[in-house]
């Protein structure tokens, strides 16, 4: 997160779709579709993981655009502050809607964090993979 804002607008205008990897996360999520419908697990679940991490992912994608603009225009604390505000706002947003649909349905509420941590993991797992066959490294 900090490697972004402080080697540039180079760096952020070449990762904002610089491969499939990237989008591993929401393979998952359109793949944990059929199997929640096989298994039989609460849908309710789905759809409140599926939703938070779909606009998640949308505040996510703002921000790396925010983010590629400001390092354009020399503005790496406002780039860092919008990056960082954005995280914890998924994580937030994420873990929110976990509680909410717990305390309405408790399996509901099971499902979507269980599904929502495979997709956080994937999603790490998939950057940490992008970094590596974009060959990015850390200037430090």
């Amino acid at each position: 997160m900090s490697t972004l804002a402080i080697e540039g607008s180079d760096r952020a205008a070449g990762h904002s779709g610089s491969s499939a990897v990237r989008f591993a996360d929401l393979i998952l999520l359109a793949l944990a579709l059929p199997l929640f419908l096989l298994a039989g697990w609460p849908m309710l679940g789905y759809a409140v993981a599926a939703g938070a991490w779909l606009v998640a992912w949308a505040i996510q994608l703002g921000a790396e655009r925010y983010v590629a603009r400001s390092l354009a225009e020399g503005s790496r604390r406002s780039a860092l502050g919008v990056l960082a505000a954005a995280t914890l706002g998924r994580v937030w947003l994420v873990a929110l809607a976990i509680l909410l649909v717990g305390l309405a349905e408790r399996e509901a509420g099971l499902a979507a964090a269980v599904l929502s941590a495979a997709l956080v993991t994937v999603h790490l797992a998939a950057m940490a993979f992008d970094r590596l066959l974009t060959g990015e490294e850390d200037s430090r």
